[in-house]
């Protein structure tokens, strides 16, 4: 099997597909189009992969001609110094891993000057293998043999010779793979207090006194353990129980050497065996489960960022409405901000109603003034500071509105990340006249409108729905997020005519780049009469029009389909199938009666299958579908505003704002996320938190403990009121879903919010996430 069949062979089995759908893939990837661009328009090409499965192909692609590449080298490495055997190649081609192939490269890879090097050089080799020939003679008797003017005694001599052995047995590709899988299955990871860090690392607690299996660990356990050990506050070791273990190390070692009697020879191979272990592979092996845990952690926790975020990015949109964006603040003044139904900017103003000023009348007419005169629909209030009696206050001056006013909708709304834009390039110039204080407010009330489009201005980490994120590998996490960002961006679908260039740049195909110049033709031209015109833009070529043009709308245009994703190269089967109907193509878009009766086979061709021709049926009947869906908000408690209003009993509705492995934080209106654990989400066992809720999701929640010096609140889904015991046994087991993770330095926080909810304010330098490992402390303080 040559080298392209494998990976499409290996990737297939991964993915759950057939190496036909993946070399078609590849070959498509490999030719410049795009995840989102194969996944929706090139179905028959693919057998149908959807985008999940296009990012995994593709990344496990990176991998496999990594470890292709690497394979190659080190068998020409291998042949270059003469010691390539048939048997040496054939393991090297069976290598899965890089892990794998390194282990079997170890012997011959070039190394600096060992003890045992310099033992072969004294010619102690010889005496190794006298020892493991004659198992009935003494070792030292057979040393004395080999004294010399390098070797002064037969302790020596014996050291040589257990140096060559000790080396040799760390180069066993096969047994270094055999005490993997023992520690994988025997392993417990255990972590304690450092003498004197009692104080100081108080925040990790949970793990002074922490053992658990190694396999069995969950991410934020791990991550916060890690976080400790860096932090000095404990130490950790990985090792199997002596206890419980049915194996030993050192006795998979001296298995390897193969020790079947108890004549002197075996005596010394066993003690060979056993400091060989202790000495070498003991280490070696802590290490490398420790690398392994760390990259399972990582992946873990990048993927439960990236579920989350999608969540956030696809959250429901308010809609096109005028809104008025207000950032609260106390001393500083409340920052008020109205935009048009475009989320064009339309007025500004800062008022004072709280103290030292506590201006109340003048902040309420400037409110009533700003509310008539733009004619507002939605008031977004931002969930940081203050928030709460902001909230307060625009409910009294709603029922001051006159009659004649239409009473807006006053909803809370996420200020994560809001800092970061404000003092952000991108915020500079849109509004370079306008003060980064107020910036904050227009960005809180265009999330309102349109949560994705402005919520791609801004860093995904600066978003704070993820757990650990400063911990984990920065890169990866980098292009995860992205992925998911441009998923999402594709999905829903950009207005051609309206999106702002950072929307644009994550649409299949174009790029920051692209998209500034899409946005100055527009500006200097006008707007886009078709998806046609684009071919204008100075840089953008068939290539890429190819790419992009699905997911670019153009509402009222003069060609009808540029509204919809059907792809321009597909307009002359979506013609035929509105000629079959026998009625203008206005009449049929979004009316999915007047196509019934057809059949989806009856216009596939040679070009476009079936699958093409059923996307462009459905597009008709809902002409740019978003998928998003439609707006809700929470209704916070009156009365209920601080954590020391809460009692437990109390049912309350609210919003989640982060899912993790053991629960959801939701915000209900009380400036601190509530924990609903696991065990708490549903009258059923439920595995995987998101198999019940979502970031962004309303619920109601029954509040099951409080504890206010430590801000902690633990609310439950469940109906058959339970929730008390379950604190209680969480109580008796800290270690069971609380993890300890600190709010500080890169690590989680609170600012893990769904685009309508409260709560405190969401971070500014990306280290926010309420994921951290389920320790409420977390949300203490704003990073």
């Amino acid at each position: 099997m040559d080298t392209q069949s494998r990976i499409a062979s290996t990737i297939a089995r991964e993915i759950q597909a057939s190496p036909k759908q993946v070399t078609a893939a590849v070959e498509l990837l490999d030719g410049g189009a795009t995840v989102p661009f194969v996944a929706r328009y090139r179905k028959e090409v693919t057998g149908g992969l959807d985008d999940t499965q296009l990012r995994n192909l593709a990344e496990r692609l990176t991998y496999l001609r990594e470890l292709e590449s690497r394979r190659v080298a080190i068998r020409e490495s291998i042949r270059e110094q003469g010691k390539l055997t048939d048997a040496l190649e054939k393991s090297i081609a069976g290598a899965e891993t890089k892990a794998t192939l390194e282990d079997i490269y170890l012997p011959y890879k070039p190394k600096r000057r060992t003890r045992a090097m310099i033992a072969r050089e004294n010619g102690l080799e010889p005496l190794l293998r006298a020892i493991e020939s004659d198992r009935r003679a003494d070792p030292a008797k057979l040393a004395e043999a080999y004294l010399g003017e390098n070797v002064a005694d037969v302790k020596a001599a014996l050291e040589g010779a257990r140096d060559i052995l000790g080396e040799e047995l760390t180069e066993n590709a096969t047994l270094l793979g055999s005490l993997r899988e023992f520690m994988r299955a025997e392993a417990f990871i255990s972590a304690k207090v450092a003498p004197g860090k009692e104080q100081e690392g108080a925040k990790f607690s949970d793990y002074f006194d922490h053992r658990e299996k190694w396999a069995d660990i969950p991410s934020h356990r791990a991550l916060a353990i890690l976080r400790a050990s860096k932090e000095e506050v404990v130490t950790v070791d990985i090792a199997p129980d002596p206890e419980t273990s049915t194996r030993r190390g050192e006795d998979i070692v001296a298995a390897a050497i193969g020790i079947p009697g108890n004549g002197p020879g075996d005596q010394w191979l066993r003690g060979v065996a056993e400091w060989t272990w202790r000495v070498k592979l003991s280490l070696s092996m802590y290490v490398d489960l420790m690398t392994e845990l760390r990259r399972r952690a990582h992946e873990e926790a990048i993927a439960v960022f990236a579920r989350n975020l999608k969540d956030l990015l696809l959250a429901a949109p308010a809609g096109s409405k005028a809104t008025l964006g207000l950032d609260p603040g106390i001393r500083t003044g409340v920052k008020c901000a109205v935009v048009d139904a475009t989320g064009k900017l339309l007025d500004t103003a800062t008022i004072y109603p709280f103290q030292p000023k506590n201006d109340t009348r003048g902040a309420t007419a400037t409110l009533m003034e700003l509310i008539a005169r733009h004619k507002i629909e939605l008031i977004a209030i931002g969930n940081g500071t203050a928030s709460r009696e902001t909230e307060r206050l625009v409910g009294d001056v709603l029922k001051l509105l006159p009659a004649t006013v239409k009473k807006p909708t006053k909803v809370v709304v996420s200020e994560a990340g809001a800092s970061v834009y404000s003092a952000s390039e991108t915020a500079a110039k849109e509004f370079p006249d306008l003060d980064v204080s107020l910036r904050g407010a227009v960005s809180i009330a265009r999330r309102l409108q349109d949560p994705l489009a402005e919520l791609v201005k801004i860093t995904p980490q600066s978003i704070g729905v993820g757990q650990y994120q400063h911990d984990v590998d920065q890169r990866k996490l980098a292009q995860t997020l992205e992925a998911v960002v441009e998923d999402a961006v594709n999905a829903v679908g950009v207005d051609l005519n309206t999106a702002s260039a950072p929307l644009l740049a994550h649409v299949a195909g174009l790029g920051p780049s692209l998209a500034q110049s899409i946005v100055s033709h527009r500006d200097s031209t006008g707007a886009f009469p078709s998806r046609k015109a684009l071919l204008k833009v100075a840089g953008l070529g068939p290539k890429a029009f190819e790419q992009c043009a699905g997911f670019l709308r153009i509402r009222d245009g003069a060609e009808p389909l540029d509204a919809s994703s059907v792809h321009p190269e597909a307009y002359g089967v979506a013609r035929k199938i509105v000629a079959a109907c026998g009625r203008d193509i206005r009449q049929i878009m979004g009316q999915p009666q007047a196509l019934k009766g057809l059949r989806a086979e009856e216009f596939v061709d040679g070009a476009f299958g079936l699958p093409t021709v059923r996307d462009i049926l459905s597009e008709l009947e809902k002409p740019g579908r978003d998928p998003r869906p439609d707006f809700v908000t929470a209704s916070f408690t009156d009365g209920v505003e601080e954590i020391t209003d809460l009692r437990p009993g109390m049912m309350l509705e609210g919003t989640v704002t982060n899912v993790a492995a053991f629960g959801a934080f939701v915000d209900i209106g009380v400036h601190q996320d509530g924990l609903v654990h696991v065990s708490q989400l549903a009258d059923r066992f439920v595995k995987d938190p998101h198999e019940v809720v979502k970031a962004g999701d309303v619920v109601k929640v029954r509040v099951t403990e409080v504890d206010v010096p430590r801000k902690r609140i633990g609310l439950s889904m469940r109906k058959d009121g339970s929730g008390r015991e379950a604190a209680q046994e969480r109580r008796a087991q800290p270690d069971k879903g609380r993890g300890g993770a600190p709010r500080g330095k890169g690590g989680p926080g609170k600012g893990s919010r769904g685009p309508m909810s409260s709560g405190p304010k969401g971070g500014s330098g990306g280290g926010q996430g309420a994921l951290g490992a389920a320790l409420m402390d977390a949300m203490k303080k704003k990073n």
